[in-house]
């Protein structure tokens, strides 16, 4: 199956940011001012903490560990089972729901804190934000 196949996310102007840093080979975070800076995702206008639109943008550093995981024997649009979807522990203490790629979709080659690191794929114009394992073997 093409890769190009993949539907493409909706972005709307809450997520415009991200989907443009996404090209640049950047993963930004939303950070709260009146938490500190406190990173959160997914993208949206105000914190999910406080409820303050106070709210920046930061780069996460693209290094991660795996926190949970499960492996679709299912079909989805644009995959071929089997496959796996991922919630990865960002470094920033952020948890982003993603796939892993490069990888087996087997719990022999998939460790619960794994380390991982950011890479992207491609759909169409945009970049998708995905892990993959950390090549130095430390997130």
């Amino acid at each position: 199956m093409n890769m190009s196949d993949r539907t493409q996310p909706t972005i709307y102007p809450e997520t415009q940011f991200y989907w443009e840093g996404a090209k640049q080979g950047k993963l930004l975070l939303n950070a709260c001012t009146p938490c500190g800076n406190k990173p959160f995702f997914p993208p949206r206008p105000f914190c999910p903490h406080c409820g303050s639109r106070e709210v920046t943008v930061m780069q996460a550093s693209g290094r991660g560990a795996l926190h949970s995981f499960v492996i679709s024997h299912l079909p989805a649009p644009g995959y071929e089972p089997p496959f796996t979807v991922a919630v990865v522990m960002l470094e920033e203490g952020v948890k982003m729901l993603t796939n892993i790629m490069n990888c087996p979709p087997d719990p022999d080659h998939l460790e619960l804190d794994m380390p991982l690191e950011l890479t992207f794929e491609t759909r169409g114009d945009l970049k998708i934000p995905q892990f993959q394992p950390a090549k130095g073997g430390a997130a």
